[in-house]
């Protein structure tokens, strides 16, 4: 195979997402996948409890005609892209958004942010939707569902990236709450408590490892 299309995690090759012969459809493949990014609103930012970026690079077979690839970093520098492989350059580099998962504490699986619209929130009444330590609470009439993510700063971006999805879809049942007042959090303990939910459980405010 002559291209490549690989993701990165922090500048480490990570997974190849496809091989192809021909250039037209590595570069079709590549801008299809950046486009259908853009529909990511949560994504990862946080694994092992080391923070993390991902690229998607697509890559040339080797040949004599090779010019070097430059980006600019944060800072506006140009900086030199170097691949650690010998076989293959850089043709096209790009920001990417891995998508990021919340617990349902109910089912214990893991969802989306679209999965938790979907299963939740879509075509039903009005919803409250706040923010417990690093823990998400959805309520609907008499119904309490508990979610959990990695940190304190990992539900507060939830709901702040679950609001822009709201804003930008039309979404108009949602009542989202970032910031919840100690009288809320207080009647939000008693609630999940009286339904078997372990007190541990909701006054811890990471599940996130230690890095390693």
């Amino acid at each position: 195979m002559n291209y490549m299309v690989v993701l990165f995690k922090n500048k480490v090759r990570k997974k190849i997402i496809n091989k192809f012969v021909t250039l037209d459809k590595a570069e079709e493949f590549f801008n299809k996948k950046i486009e259908e990014n853009k529909e990511v609103y949560f994504d990862r930012r946080v694994e092992n409890a080391r923070d993390c970026s991902f690229t998607m690079c697509l890559l040339e077979r080797k040949n004599d005609q090779f010019n070097s690839l430059f980006v600019r970093d944060q800072l506006g520098r140009q900086v030199k892209v170097e691949l650690d492989d010998p076989e293959f350059k850089i043709m096209k580099v790009s920001d990417y958004k891995v998508e990021e998962t919340i617990f349902d504490v109910t089912t214990k699986e893991k969802i989306t942010l679209k999965e938790f619209y979907n299963k939740n929130v879509f075509k039903k009444s009005v919803v409250l939707i706040s923010r417990l330590n690093n823990k998400i609470v959805l309520q609907e009439d008499d119904k309490v569902k508990l979610f959990s993510l990695k940190n304190e700063n990992e539900s507060r971006r939830f709901l702040n990236s679950f609001n822009d999805f709201c804003l930008d879809k039309g979404i108009t049942n949602c009542i989202i709450v970032v910031e919840t007042s100690k009288p809320q959090k207080k009647y939000l303990y008693s609630i999940l408590e009286e339904m078997g939910i372990d007190k541990k459980l909701l006054y811890r405010t990471t599940t996130t490892f230690k890095p390693r």
